[in-house]
Parts: structure tokens; C-alpha cells; sequence
């Protein structure tokens, strides 16, 4: 049996991210994240997101602030090039962005309207290399 790799059979990876206050998020991850619109349909709406897709359906959760880990241990990662000035210009946009620095990099924290953890990081770590 020859081996099979469920990554070499995947045209195109995404993410179906499950909301309670729909139009927020999708107004949240399209317009002030920019992410652009790939298809919609009844209930649902594609993104691009990098190379993949952030698909936005109904059918989630929301919470006030950030979910606690045990309801949504699953955080959205943006590998960016500048990690502080991607942050400005979200908080520009009116998203409370917290960077911090560790020995391994720097990140910058914050959630969307159903308190979904998202992220940036710098894309210049070597681990994120192709």
C-alpha cells in the first residue's frame, strides 16, 4: 500500500470559523482585516486567507472579550512582516491589539466580535520558512 499524505492530496487548506454574530465577524475579518471575499453563499461566506480560506458561517458561539480557552482553545495566526506596525494600523482601525515579546519572537493578541483568539506574528522566524 502505497503511503498517503492527507497534506500532498489537499488542493487548499482552510479554516470554517462558526459565529454567532455573523455580519460583526464578517465585517471584522473582511473590512478591518482585509481579508478578501472569495465566494458567498446562504449563511456562509469564503475569505482568502494566505495561501487558504477563512470560511465565516453561522452556528457558532459569542462571548464579550476573549473566549476562554476551554470554549475555543483554537487561535487564528497572521505571520506578518512587521509585527507592531501591522498592530497600529489595526488599532487604527479600532482593534485592541496587545504585543508582547518573548525569547522566541514577538506576537501581537487580539479577538474578533465573538471573542475568537487571533494573532499576529512575525513571518521572519525561521521556523515558518518554506
Amino acid at each position: 500500500m502505497p503511503a498517503f499524505s492527507l497534506s500532498d492530496a489537499t488542493e487548499c487548506f482552510g479554516i470554517i470559523l462558526g459565529t454567532e454574530r455573523f455580519a460583526a465577524c464578517l465585517t471584522f475579518y473582511r473590512d478591518t482585516l482585509g481579508l478578501p471575499v472569495w465566494y458567498e453563499k446562504e449563511a456562509l461566506v469564503c475569505l482568502r486567507f494566505g495561501a487558504g480560506y477563512l470560511m465565516i458561517e453561522t452556528g457558532g458561539m459569542a462571548r464579550d472579550g476573549r473566549k476562554p480557552n476551554r470554549e475555543n482553545p483554537t487561535m487564528l495566526r497572521f505571520n506578518v512582516d512587521d509585527v507592531d506596525q501591522a498592530a497600529d494600523a489595526l488599532i487604527a482601525r479600532g482593534v485592541d491589539v496587545t504585543v508582547r515579546v518573548f525569547d522566541w519572537g514577538k506576537v501581537g493578541t487580539f479577538h474578533d466580535p465573538d471573542g475568537n483568539a487571533c494573532e499576529l506574528k512575525n513571518a521572519d522566524d525561521p521556523f515558518f520558512q518554506l
